[in-house]
């Protein structure tokens, strides 16, 4: 009797702490769910890039000079310091530099329109942007909306370089393009002009089990290929058309952005590294942005621009991680149009 005494206490405090947690996580999701519902929040960030490279500079200077050299050295900076600082006042141009580090849906392209219309709140008439652009590509329409946000600048009068330290292929690429210079690492991943769309199909593992599956629209063309139902010659060929169609668009948008190129040649699909790119004409220059951002600092106050977006309960959480496996899905079932570039 004691042993089931204990047991059933011991049970029902187990009970309590279950039911208590519980509570608690309904309280912050709830609070989350609340806080989604109302304004967006985040801070834009302005950090002076040159001050780093001088500190840098500094730094540097101080681990290899001895004691007395660095004596004597602190003592003329001190004298300098004032030189030092009317040459700088000398440099009026700015220099805003974004980075760019896409994901296959695009969902960047939110915080790169806030920065560029940051940018475009501030800048003055010989100022210049760079941005740091990082990605394989993706769905058209973000990588798309990503290319405008870019052309804003240039229609501003700013000059706009793109560098690509490591990669910027197809949607990444029709990013590049806009720009009225771009930069390249010599073993960058660069082009691959070219559209895929996949997509898996269950119809003949459902016939199998004799399942059945029924899709009903109004259109002739509403659904092509589809996951579950059984895909004619006529989807398929309709489907490629589509895809044909856009990859037109695309080659169409780099001529009109860089028509020096000769573009049937680069439109295949391939790759080059920044090299090979250079002698295609897909970028104009062999170097890394690291290098670019050294020299501009001679004539440019540099200037890193960032949002960061607070993040939500729910967000902290996790369940926006579980949205997007959910809305992934949901794009698989509704028949996967989203071409990727």
């Amino acid at each position: 009797m004691q042993f089931l005494f204990e047991y059933g206490l011991f049970l029902a405090q187990a009970i309590t702490i279950v039911i208590a947690f519980a509570a608690i996580v309904i309280i912050i999701v709830s609070a989350a769910s609340k806080q989604k519902g109302g304004s967006p929040s985040g801070n834009l960030e302005l950090e002076s890039l040159s001050d780093s490279f001088d500190d840098l500079e500094e730094m540097g200077k101080q681990a290899l000079l001895s004691k007395d050299e660095l004596k004597q050295h602190l003592k003329e900076e001190k004298k300098t310091k004032k030189k030092t600082k009317t040459e700088s006042d000398t440099k009026t141009n700015h220099l805003f530099v974004i980075d760019f580090n896409g994901s296959p849906m695009a969902k960047e392209v939110e915080t790169l329109r806030k920065e560029i219309t940051a940018i475009l709140c501030i800048a003055k008439d010989n100022d210049e942007v760079l941005v740091k652009v990082e990605s394989g590509g993706g769905v058209v329409h973000g990588y798309g909306l990503a290319a405008s946000q870019l052309q804003r600048i240039k229609d501003r009068g700013l000059k706009l370089t793109i560098s690509i330290d490591k990669i910027a292929a197809s949607g990444g690429y029709m990013m590049a393009c806009v720009a009225d210079n771009i930069i390249a690492a010599p073993f960058a991943i660069v082009g691959s002009i070219g559209v895929v769309a996949q997509i898996p199909n269950f119809n003949k593992l459902l016939k199998k089990n004799d399942i059945d599956y029924e899709m009903h629209t109004a259109g002739e063309f509403k659904r092509t290929l589809t996951v579950f139902g059984e895909n004619t010659e006529e989807g398929r060929s309709k489907f490629q058309s589509e895809l044909e169609e856009v990859h037109i668009m695309f080659k169409e948008f780099v001529t009109t952005n860089r028509p020096s190129l000769e573009i049937d040649q680069v439109a295949t699909g391939e790759y080059w590294y920044g090299s090979k790119a250079l002698e295609k004409q897909l970028v104009d220059t062999l170097q890394t942005s690291d290098d670019f951002l050294m020299k501009a600092n001679k004539s440019f106050k540099l200037y890193t621009l960032k949002y960061a977006s607070k993040k939500t309960l729910a967000q902290k959480l996790g369940l926006a991680v579980s949205d997007g496996v959910e809305n992934a899905f949901t794009r698989v079932l509704a028949g996967l149009r989203n071409w990727q570039l």
